[in-house]
């Protein structure tokens, strides 16, 4: 079996694959202060709850965003499951071409939902992932990687506007039925969701008008935590898939054993 982790700024997200298909995934928060024991641990606990054993997993493939927690993910391989991992990075074979102006400054996480859905979709495509930032990656009609755009994360934004405030509270992220709101909270709350639609959609627009000398983009994929409540409203997103990454970790992981 393979583990795959994805370990972002706000969460770690786990999955287990028997060959092609996921049994399982999980999430936990990312604490860069725990050691290689306490991940170990945790992920051991979830294992045992769940009916699996270490000594089942006979490979992991890590792609992270916080390069803090990459050696202590590589102790927890070695010494919970007996194996060097695999690393999204320099020297591992992803199958696609990074068309940016210096590709190791891609973040690991795009270039693995990018593998994903041009492997899952075609081309042209573009991938919105909503987690900590709000990242926009366009692939090409042959599978390339053209870039794309980087926005603040919804939950940043209302952590800012709490902390940078006297009056205005912390709030749900939740979507309200009006924009025009009657309180506070809902106001906050309306601000957020319906102004975030409009910077997706925004994007996504100009993205596709760049996109149209490699033809009509179809397809618009998101993923992450936030995924489903942006998407709900907005009218270029029509597909969601909320382990494309783990997916892309898996494909990637088979291009390089």
């Amino acid at each position: 079996m393979l583990l795959v982790i994805d370990v972002g700024n706000t969460n770690i997200v786990l999955g287990v694959y028997d060959g092609k298909k996921l049994i399982n995934d999980w999430r936990v928060a990312t604490n860069k202060d725990k050691t290689s024991d306490e991940y170990g641990l945790v992920i051991d606990q979830i294992f045992n709850y769940h009916g699996l054993k270490t000594s089942d997993i006979d490979a992991v493939m890590i792609s992270s965003v916080v390069p803090p927690l990459m050696y202590t993910l590589q102790a927890v391989s070695k010494k919970y499951f007996k194996s060097d991992p695999y690393i999204v990075g320099p020297g591992i074979k992803t199958g696609m071409n990074i068309k940016y102006d210096n590709p190791k400054e891609v973040g690991a996480d795009r270039i693995v939902n990018a593998v994903a859905a041009y492997e899952q979709y075609g081309g042209p495509i573009i991938v919105v992932d909503f987690g900590t930032a709000i990242t926009f990656c366009a692939i090409s009609k042959s599978g390339e990687y053209l870039g794309g755009a980087i926005a603040p994360g919804i939950k940043i934004s209302s952590e800012a506007l709490f902390m940078r405030t006297a009056k205005l509270p912390k709030v749900e992220i939740v979507k309200p039925d009006r924009v025009i709101c009657k309180n506070t909270v809902s106001s906050i709350q309306a601000g957020l969701i319906y102004g975030y639609v409009g910077l997706v959609d925004n994007i996504i627009a100009k993205m596709k008008e760049e996109l149209s000398e490699e033809g009509e983009v179809k397809t618009v994929v998101a993923t992450g935590g936030l995924a489903s409540l942006i998407s709900s409203e907005s009218k270029y997103i029509n597909r969601i898939d909320k382990l494309l990454t783990l997916e892309g970790l898996r494909i990637i992981y088979d291009r390089n054993k």
